[in-house]
């Protein structure tokens, strides 16, 4: 990522939000790095570099800024939107893919060398994979010192450090104090081990009651429920079954995980943000939408309406495929009793199922499955590809090369493709111009170009939903 030092010189001496996380400003004077809203007296030019990433900040020798916590800021919405191998690498390790795999197994998802990847991602980021994984473990254990009461010891590896040593030395490299420390900081609160309870920030504006909506009725008996206050779902994780509930804070999410290992935290936590979009840029989009007049009022009636991703890629395009030409309601019915029928038991002693998995549903006699026989046979399908790995529905997906497969599975149009290619796997740029809601929106707004949204045409496609509820 190329960074305009004189232009982000500026943002740093009006200490503008809009810019954390995009960018992180290192003093040389004082050894630290920061956002550019950092409240601190703006230190002057000629000390100061800028880095893409905490990690790069972090790999030249800066220790995070107690006062701003530049650690602690919403992601760059670059790294959520890009569909290049640096966003999509930084997605993945997001996910944790390099502490599960290491960096040989984030090459081979990618389809690169290591040599190519690391190559990618200094550029991009200002560091290797490693350094990127480092500063991630680094953020989520001080997450866990300071929202729980887990123990060090249960913290370093929940954080996914491989030993003590280790986390020890970490902490006091980024954050210049010890472990001890950062758990005396204000905002300790619940957590055994198994149930915590998290605090994730975003971007102001944020249209939070509109997205919990918007899955609330999506929601499948099950695996989700909402009760108008705080939304609950299973989720299958690589340490087992994890429980999300979420509800809203002052300007913040409030999360509760209960994990089945507290070494998916980082895992889970990353979900989380891209199924509400938490690292988006509401001021960009706002900008590019309202600049045809037709749609100024639909930005003004929703500020900070995100595009709500997806907990699971897979369980995704099976709803997707499921709610072709039936009703919102009519889907979530059929879902519920695959759920119900093919899902497991997530808890013991509770109702809680998780989505059923790939090799599961791709064995199944379509004529099983509760739908046209049409229809379950594209769901066998679909589950066949992703089981056999030839169908990736991650969110380092290849978008190009995920559209040609899905549209290959008869039964999949471009529509249903294009709908998992904008939840499923982040594509922020899909307009679904053929869809009814869309199509009966815009003929009530004459006037505006689709084309000329680029490249938010999946903020776009939901301001135009939004419209008709």
């Amino acid at each position: 990522m190329v960074i305009e030092a004189e232009a982000a010189y500026r943002a740093v001496r009006s200490r503008d939000a809009r810019f954390d996380g995009m960018f992180y400003t290192g003093v040389r004077t004082t050894g630290i790095y920061c956002r550019p809203s950092c409240p601190a007296r703006t230190p002057h030019r000629r000390n100061v570099e800028f880095y893409p990433s905490a990690a790069a900040a972090q790999r030249a020798g800066f220790r995070a800024c107690k006062l701003c916590r530049p650690d602690a800021t919403p992601g760059s919405p670059d790294w959520d939107t890009r569909a290049d191998l640096a966003g999509r690498a930084v997605r993945l390790i997001a996910d944790g893919v390099v502490d599960r795999d290491g960096v040989p197994g984030l090459a081979r998802r990618l389809g690169y060398s290591e040599r190519q990847l690391t190559r990618a991602l200094v550029a991009e980021m200002g560091a290797p994979p490693l350094a990127l994984a480092r500063a991630q473990r680094a953020h989520t254990a001080r997450m866990l010192l300071e929202n729980t009461e887990l123990p060090a010891s249960e913290v370093a590896f929940a954080a996914g450090f491989a030993s003590i040593r280790q986390f020890n030395d970490t902490v006091r490299d980024i954050y210049a104090t010890t472990p001890t420390s950062l758990r005396r900081r204000p905002g300790g609160g619940p957590g055994d081990g198994t149930t915590l309870e998290l605090r994730l920030a975003y971007r102001q504006p944020m249209a939070l009651d509109r997205t919990l909506n918007f899955l609330a009725r999506r929601a499948v008996s099950g695996l989700e429920d909402y009760d108008g206050h705080r939304f609950r779902r299973v989720v299958r994780l690589p340490g087992g079954p994890g429980l999300i509930t979420l509800a809203a804070g002052p300007g913040h999410i409030r999360a509760g995980l209960r994990l089945t290992a507290p070494r998916d935290v980082a895992a889970a936590v990353a979900r989380v943000r891209r199924w509400l979009d938490l690292d988006a840029d509401p001021e960009s989009v706002a900008a590019t939408l309202s600049g045809q007049a037709a749609l100024a009022p639909l930005v003004q009636a929703h500020p900070g309406l995100r595009s709500p991703g997806a907990i699971d890629g897979f369980e995704l395009a099976v709803r997707a495929v499921v709610g072709q030409q039936v009703s919102v309601a009519g889907a979530r019915t059929v879902l519920g009793r695959i759920v119900q029928e093919y899902g497991e038991p997530a808890f013991a002693g509770t109702d809680w199922r998780l989505f059923p998995a790939p090799e599961v549903l791709a064995e199944l006699d379509p004529t099983r499955l509760p739908m046209p026989r049409s229809r379950g046979r594209t769901i066998t399908a679909l589950a066949a590809a992703v089981a056999e790995g030839e169908l990736d529905l991650s969110v380092g997906a290849d978008r190009a090369a995920t559209r040609a497969r899905l549209l290959a599975v008869r039964g999949i149009g471009p529509w249903t493709a294009d709908y998992v290619l904008m939840r499923a796997v982040g594509d922020p740029d899909i307009y679904l111009g053929t869809d009814l809601g869309v199509r009966q929106a815009r003929a009530a707004l004459p006037g505006f170009d689709p084309a000329a949204c680029a490249p938010w045409r999946s903020y776009l496609t939901h301001h135009l939903w939004a419209a008709g509820h």
